[in-house]
């Protein structure tokens, strides 16, 4: 079974994910939609469970809630404002090995039509350090790295560096063994959680993959920001959160930079 986790606060293309998940799956899947300190209706199909919380505890603590009640051999993350390929849960578990952290091929989805944009897809992305304003070191973000792109094209699971993190599968064991549970000291609520989790894998000698038989369509960041997860936070002003993950991180990354020559 695959574990499917939205966490979720207040955006209402919720229940449109949701059933293009119920529409688009092969398997066997149960859907955990984590209501962060807030209610609303939601699907009544078997397959969806809801987890309502209380007290909001941002995207974080949702994801580490609604793991925490799965029962799946495997998880996904998704988001609350995506589509998927037909057949995804199969395919991106099908192949997946047990050291594996598999991202689907992500193109962009207009909301208000709820069709795929026509823009090129993200297949793989690059770990960089972004710098702020004055020339200084600010966060780790992923890039679209479109020279690998370019040079890999034909390889349909392959390696990559970096993922967005809205849309991810893992063997649970995994995750019970090196992520354990998104840290939301020093990070925060909000931010970085992809980052953290690539890191982790790679101390546990795992690898990122992107299966490029199935896709994500994820919400294009030209339509405007319906939540935050409920946090006080701004993903635009998380400003200790990032520095807390370079501090952590920094050395170890300029180790995988070398790595992967870039």
């Amino acid at each position: 079974m695959l574990s499917i986790i939205i966490p979720s606060y207040k955006d209402p293309l919720l229940n449109k994910t949701v059933d293009n998940l119920l529409l688009n799956a092969k398997g066997d899947i149960e859907i955990i939609c984590v209501l962060d300190g807030y209610w609303q209706d939601t699907i009544g199909d078997p397959r969806v469970k809801i987890l309502h919380l209380g007290k909001n505890r941002g995207m974080r603590g949702a994801i580490n809630a609604g793991v925490s009640i799965s029962s799946g051999e495997f998880i996904m993350r998704a988001d609350e404002h995506q589509t998927f390929g037909e057949g995804y849960d199969v395919i991106l578990t099908k192949d997946c090995k047990s050291n594996w952290i598999v991202t689907p091929r992500r193109f962009f989805l207009d909301p208000d039509k709820w069709e795929v944009m026509d823009i090129p897809p993200i297949d793989y992305m690059k770990l960089i350090i972004a710098k702020d304003d004055d020339g200084n070191p600010f966060k780790f973000t992923g890039q679209d790295w479109k020279s690998r792109t370019k040079e890999r094209g034909g390889r349909m699971i392959d390696e990559t560096m970096a993922m967005q993190g809205s849309c991810w599968v893992m063997p649970r064991s995994l995750w019970d063994s090196v992520i354990g549970e998104l840290q939301t000291e020093g990070y925060g609520p909000l931010i970085q959680d992809s980052h953290e989790m690539v890191f982790k894998l790679w101390k546990a000698g795992g690898r990122l993959m992107v299966n490029k038989n199935t896709w994500h369509a994820h919400k294009h960041r030209s339509f405007s920001r319906t939540h935050n997860n409920g946090t006080t936070e701004n993903p635009a002003n998380c400003t200790q959160g990032y520095k807390y993950a370079l501090d952590v991180w920094g050395d170890y990354y300029k180790e995988i930079k070398e790595q992967w020559k870039i």
